[in-house]
């Protein structure tokens, strides 16, 4: 049997925020255009989110369409874990904030972000 990590108020460790890579073809949405005005094209357009499943896994359900977002499902192309690895694991609670904190950071260097 694993270790499981325990966090504030004896939370499990088992929560992750992820960032997907998505195809450009995104910017062709007007919608997802309209959240990046400040994009700069040398940047990847991405997915930020957050589960209790591996990142790995929830990326795999993104793509089969189970509970997906329609950008990550359409346009994921793979994870881009060098953004995100070195905040995992976290509590739930911690992984709420994290998702947000991070999109905010990528967006703010020039990514072009959609987060739920």
């Amino acid at each position: 049997m694993g270790i499981v990590l325990q966090g504030e108020r004896g939370s499990k460790l088992h929560h992750s925020v992820y960032v997907i890579e998505l195809d450009n073809e995104v910017l062709l949405d007007k919608r997802f255009s309209a959240a990046n005005p400040d994009y700069c094209d040398q940047k990847s357009c991405v997915y930020v989110g957050m589960t209790g499943l591996s990142p790995e896994q929830r990326f795999k359900n993104h793509r089969e369409g189970n509970k997906s977002n329609k950008y990550a499902h359409r346009y994921g192309m793979r994870l881009l874990p060098e953004l995100y690895e070195i905040h995992n694991p976290m509590t739930y609670e911690q992984a709420q904030v994290k998702e947000r904190e991070l999109a905010e950071e990528l967006r703010s260097s020039g990514y072009a972000v959609w987060q739920a």
